[in-house]
């Protein structure tokens, strides 16, 4: 989900009349559509992925992205297709859905408008000041439905508490079905460290509903930005009229410094005496904001260390076993980024460039 824009890429000229440069290379959008869509069926995964039914988040926001594409002149049938396929996937009549599906349709639904919305009007020129002025927007509106729906927050709670469970307990289901087979009993036998693993599966499969109830809002706000971007990208791969820039490469990423308030006040709130709902969006700001800035700081890495194709293959490597580590240094390194800005400076000579 790396693929947030913000550093300000150089914009191709071209002739007047001519059609619009488009993104190159399906690698990417590919294997983030994959992910985005797979592993919220993975056991682990489940439980904390706050829409596991991710398509009802992504076809309103591809749908939002091609008709924004079409007034700008773009397709007429290609946003036509994707709102056809959007409304179907929100609808579904005569499927019988529960109250947190019906929520999650509603979400995608907001969060489309709001994205497509966003797209239309002179706000911003690249893709994650609109997305995050969307993303905002979305939350606003999103939790007055929520206040003033019957039950009200306090309902609302109960009904993603009540479906982390049901996930916790059907992964939990499964893991022990498939750890409690005589195959997989006697692969334990031969091999100690085996064993070892599955009891730190059953410890994180026990812990993360916890977890996924905490950070619930901040891992929308991730989904949801994710999936904006990855509509963005495919998009600007079919569609015929451009709605701003490129989406820039991870070395390059930055954004808005005034950004660095949601640290701060998520701070604030934690450490000044607070509890309850206070506290928790408290935490939930640190953890978008450090998401944002931990890639950041990966931009930094990445633009210092210059890596080639092996080097960066061993850093993704490195990052995914020891994340925790990388992330919170990653965060801390794209925070003092906000001032130092070292990706301005003179690349050190010693160091070869790409």
């Amino acid at each position: 989900m790396s693929a947030v824009q913000a550093a300000p890429d150089a914009t191709v000229e071209r002739a007047p009349g001519a059609e619009p440069l488009r993104e190159q290379g399906w690698k990417l959008p590919i294997l983030a559509a994959v992910l985005f869509l797979v592993l919220p069926a993975t056991p682990i995964f489940r439980i904390v992925v706050p829409v596991e039914q991710t398509v009802v988040v992504l076809a309103p926001v591809f749908a939002a992205v091609a008709l924004a594409g079409w007034r700008a002149g773009g397709r007429g049938p290609l946003a036509a297709v994707w709102a056809a396929f959007a409304v179907w996937v929100l609808w579904q009549p005569g499927n019988a859905v529960s109250s947190f599906a019906m929520l999650a349709r509603g979400w995608g639904a907001i969060l489309a408008a709001a994205f497509g919305t966003l797209l239309l009007v002179p706000v911003g020129e690249r893709f994650l000041s609109k997305a995050l002025l969307a993303l905002a927007a979305a939350l606003v509106v999103g939790g007055l439905f929520v206040v003033f729906a019957p039950g009200g927050a306090a309902g609302a709670y109960e009904i993603f508490a009540g479906e982390i469970g049901r996930r916790a307990a059907l992964s939990t289901q499964q893991w022990q079905q498939m750890t409690g087979t005589t195959e997989w009993q006697g692969f334990i036998q031969q091999n100690p460290d085996a064993g070892t693993l599955v009891q730190e599966v059953d410890r994180q499969l026990a812990e993360l509903p916890a977890l996924g109830r905490r950070l619930f809002l901040a891992l929308l706000a991730l989904q949801s930005l994710a999936a904006m971007a990855l509509g963005w990208a495919v998009y600007h791969r079919v569609g015929r009229a451009r709605l701003g820039p490129p989406l820039t490469r991870l070395r390059d990423l930055r954004f808005d410094d005034a950004l660095v308030w949601g640290v701060v006040v998520g701070l604030v709130i934690v450490v000044l005496p607070s509890s309850g709902a206070l506290r928790t969006f408290g935490i939930d700001l640190l953890v978008f904001f450090g998401v944002l800035y931990a890639m950041r700081g990966m931009g930094v890495i990445i633009w210092f260390l210059a890596p080639g194709r092996w080097m960066m293959g061993f850093l993704t490597i490195f990052t995914l076993l020891f994340w925790h580590i990388v992330g919170i240094a990653a965060a801390v390194l794209g925070l003092l980024d906000t001032w130092q800005d070292w990706r301005r400076r003179p690349r050190p000579t010693s160091q070869r460039s790409e």
